[in-house]
């Protein structure tokens, strides 16, 4: 335990409801969080508050049954809105006056999900659910269930009632099934899948291949030459892709800064997997862009020597030689693929970055994002530049921000 001042925190700007945005993807939009009675109920609060970190106004629907996992202070606290919990004269299970974009019934439990089958509506989650499929229907609004119960209760009945859900329009999400229960996923992943069903993105539904992180090479069964990049600037790249509907995919990198969950990867562990994974996906699907930010080794060792070198100076020369170029391999074989592609460098001016990033231009690349390792922003921040033909070059300071003014780049050209 580390010992503690008893300094008061900081000063902040957040208010006390306040959130801290973490994006724009659900901004105008107006969501239905229903709860209902699982112990599952006790997690809705923090769904809520990730809900609105990407810019939504959440109000909270909650069954008699789900209070008591939860209550209505706390809902009205993490929502900022009053907590239906019943059928009242003013009709909000209807919600005529103010529509909801999404309905999310987070979480669903065997009850509501049968119920909701059958057409049922017989309280406030159910009469609400039942104004909501009339609107899906109308192509007005979304509604999307997360089942949550023990494995017990997934029998034959469940199956046919999400199958008959989902052929309705209805969207499942997946839940995180552990110790044999269908437990709440985390809620930045169910936050993704509302962002991405209420997506209207020019990129909605296109297949986009990213890369990222250090592509080691081996010495040893032990040793590996690599680098100190993290991937984090293509995981970013990756989550906005996401979120706005992209079919995207993530090959990255092995290194101490992995992918969530719900964005969907694979992990190469050395250089010859990562030029295999990259070649195998682009082989087998069909993709319109690729984004390559990975830090792609530049060399490899001539030999791997097979178990370990015993320490104390028995490894003093190794060979290296220069590895296949990943991104020339690419252009060669995908001719059609609109790719983006990364230079860094140091030691060098502006004037040369540019130069280089004009080369790689000329040489067929659409897109350079181009960096030097002594210029950053004035908190330290990563600093780079977009370079096209037509757009010039674009200065962008941040990997949040980098990694948005790259997907808005792909909104228009892709």
């Amino acid at each position: 335990m580390s010992d503690w001042d008893f300094s008061p925190p900081p000063p902040s700007t957040l208010g006390d409801h306040d959130v801290l945005l973490e994006g724009s993807h659900l901004k105008g939009k107006r969501i239905a969080l229903l709860l209902t009675g699982s112990i599952a109920a006790m997690k809705a609060p923090e769904v809520a508050r990730s809900l609105r970190r990407q810019g939504a106004k959440v109000v909270a629907f909650a069954s008699k049954e789900a209070l008591r996992y939860t209550t209505i202070d706390t809902l009205e606290w993490c929502t900022t809105n009053k907590v239906v919990t019943q059928l009242t004269a003013a009709a909000e299970h209807l919600s005529d006056d103010a529509p909801f974009d999404v309905y999310l019934v987070a979480p669903a439990t065997y009850n509501t999900i049968n119920k909701m089958r059958y057409g049922i509506a017989d309280g406030v989650i159910t009469s609400s659910l039942a104004s909501a499929i009339g609107r899906m229907e109308q192509e007005k609004t979304k509604i999307l269930v997360v089942p949550t119960m023990h494995g017990s209760l997934h029998n034959s009945i469940l199956t046919e009632s999400l199958q008959k859900l989902k052929t309705m329009g209805i969207g499942i999400i997946s839940p995180r099934s552990d110790y044999g229960k269908h437990n709440l996923p985390a809620s930045t992943t169910i936050v993704a899948q509302v962002c991405r069903a209420v997506s209207r993105s020019l990129l909605k539904g296109v297949s986009v291949l990213v890369t990222g992180g250090p592509t080691p090479v081996e010495i040893d069964n032990v040793r590996r030459i690599t680098n100190r990049f993290t991937g984090r600037l293509g995981i970013n790249i990756a989550e906005e892709l996401y979120l706005r509907g992209a079919e995207v995919k993530l090959i990255h990198g092995e290194s101490t800064f992995m992918p969530p969950a719900h964005l969907p990867h694979q992990i190469a562990k050395t250089f010859d997997e990562y030029l295999d994974l990259v070649l195998g996906e682009l082989d087998s699907k069909s993709y319109t862009c690729g984004v390559f930010s990975a830090a792609v080794a530049d060399y490899k060792p001539e030999t791997i020597i097979p178990g370990k070198v015993p320490s104390g100076g028995a490894l003093k020369t190794i060979n290296l030689l220069p590895t296949l170029k990943v991104i020339d391999e690419v252009k060669a074989k995908f001719p059609e693929l609109y790719m983006v592609i990364f230079k860094y460098q140091e030691g060098i001016s502006h004037e040369q970055l540019m130069e280089i990033a004009l080369n790689r231009l000329q040489r067929g690349y659409p897109a350079v994002i181009a960096n030097r390792g002594e210029e950053t922003g004035v908190n330290g921040e990563q600093v780079a530049y977009l370079v096209t033909q037509i757009e010039g070059a674009k200065k962008i300071v941040g990997k949040k921000e980098i990694a948005y003014e790259i997907v808005e780049h792909l909104e228009r050209v892709c």
